[in-house]
């Protein structure tokens, strides 16, 4: 306001400072005063305008990194041949949206790292950090957020577990309670039959011995014929039945499992929770802005995060830590779908499989929106905008299509690798990439544990007729 003098009577100017005017930053007079005529407000202006409403053209700075699938940078030419940077991604296509409707354009400023991307922000040089970050009590000290219009889930991921050995299939059909109950019931059966044939049979020739007993208990079981000359009485029968019905029940029940194991063997188990994961990992790796979230975590009271806490290493980049993730006892931690757009883009071959998995239980889910300067005055405009592109769907329709086409690309290089090693004559790989959505046939690799079986059956033989042989002495017929 001016105080000046208008016609021997005071009169007081209003002015307003437009930052963003159509001539740029300019100062408009919008009303006065005076005792005469009172408050008076110019045509075409307001005493209070929005002044963030429009920005006229105007170019402001803005601040982030390369970060699939939510800000993506490629060079393309211009009409003239210049090379120029266009912005895509989630998030660039929300910023180039809002700048669109509030009428800017925008330059990335150059930064050296996540650090940086805020500090920016802080020191009110960017207008804002055109990427998510997660509201976290250390950040909202330092700066402000924009409307939160993502939920971001931070979870881990791990190396996808490798199948185990398949001489294993012979005992994964059945648990070890199954197993326990029927080498109790080899055990008991046995006593009993022994007891029936040797203490109520008074003909010698039909009592059975220890190794009859064995062979007629072992071999039902394993489905021999029931040596014809031993005991013929009813309580003899009746066992015998009982028996050769429970072996079969669970002859066939074992088959059964034995060979869905064999065709569709079982993965061991893996890390899904978090307090599966600081047990089962030495190590836990996140970037540069990961050193937030330790700190963050070894503020918590929850033992699972100070321990996932004092386990976190930092790594320069996403793809490291991914990549060590791979060949080491360790995790990585990140955003969800920067995750699955990673793993879609270099963990993840011709056919579609994953090398790594994302663990089922979140870390930290949270909130997260843009960091601002502490009272910016355009934050209402943002918020507004933001929101009215959220309720409309297209945030999330963005993120769908960059995550589809990140996995066709995944998919189209690694047909481009196979090819070219097809080329140069290593061909194994594409074939078992082809035979991928046939019907395979039992291998030497399926049957391991039967030939390992009846290799260890062979040698106990071996070693049986050998001892035989020394302690009884040699007999020829």
């Amino acid at each position: 306001m001016n105080l000046e003098d208008y016609f021997d009577r005071p009169r007081v100017k209003i002015y307003t400072h437009f930052p963003y005017g159509r001539d740029g930053s300019q100062v408009d007079e919008v009303a006065s005063w005076t005792s005469g005529r009172g408050l008076s407000v110019r045509s075409g202006h307001q005493l209070f305008p929005e002044k963030f409403e429009n920005f006229h053209g105007a170019k402001v700075g803005v601040t982030a990194l390369p970060f699939r699938p939510y800000w993506i940078e490629e060079e393309t030419k211009a009409p003239d041949g210049a090379l120029q940077k266009t912005y895509s991604g989630s998030d660039g296509l929300l910023l180039t949206t809002i700048a669109g409707a509030l009428n800017f354009s925008f330059a990335v400023l150059p930064v050296a790292g996540w650090g940086e991307v805020t500090s920016l922000v802080m020191e009110r040089k960017s207008m804002m950090a055109a990427i998510y970050h997660i509201l976290l009590p250390q950040r909202q000290e330092r700066y402000d957020f924009t409307f939160t219009y993502e939920q971001i889930k931070t979870d881990f991921c791990m190396a996808t577990p490798s199948l185990g050995s398949n001489w294993q299939s012979l005992y994964y059909p059945l648990s070890h309670g199954v197993w326990a109950s029927v080498l109790a019931m080899l055990v008991v059966f046995s006593f009993v039959l022994y007891v029936v044939t040797n203490v109520f049979c008074r003909d010698d020739i039909q009592r059975l011995r220890s190794w009859g007993v064995t062979e007629v208990v072992l071999g039902s079981l394993l489905g021999q014929s029931i040596v014809q000359r031993t005991a013929s009485s009813s309580g003899y029968r009746v066992l015998v039945a009982t028996w050769l019905i429970f072996a079969f029940i669970v002859g066939t029940a074992y088959r059964g499992n034995l060979t869905a194991a064999l065709t569709l063997p079982a993965y061991p188990p893996r890390p899904e929770t978090i307090a599966q994961l600081v047990k089962a990992v030495e190590s836990v790796t996140m970037p540069s802005y990961g050193t937030e979230f330790r700190n963050f975590f070894l503020q918590s009271e929850s033992f699972e995060f100070k321990t996932l806490g004092a386990q976190m290493v930092i790594v320069p980049s996403a793809l490291d830590g991914l990549r060590q993730a791979l060949v080491k006892k360790q995790s990585h931690m990140d955003g969800r779908r920067y995750l699955d757009q990673m793993i879609a883009e270099h963990f993840t071959d011709a056919r579609g499989e994953a090398q790594l998995y994302v663990g089922r239980q979140s870390v930290l889910p949270g909130l997260a929106g843009w960091p601002v300067p502490h009272d910016a005055p355009y934050k209402p405009q943002l918020d507004r905008i933001m929101m009215r592109i959220i309720e409309a769907g297209l945030y999330e329709k963005w993120s769908e299509d960059m995550l589809r086409q990140a996995r066709e690309e995944g998919r189209q290089k690694e047909k481009e690798r196979m090819e070219k090693q097809k080329l140069d004559g290593e061909q194994v790989e594409d074939e078992e990439a082809n035979k991928s959505d046939k019907a395979k046939a039992l291998n030497i690799v399926h049957m391991q544990g039967p030939l390992m079986l009846l290799l260890l059956g062979l040698l106990l033989g071996l070693l049986v007729f050998a001892s035989e042989l020394v302690v009884g002495g040699k007999t020829w017929p």
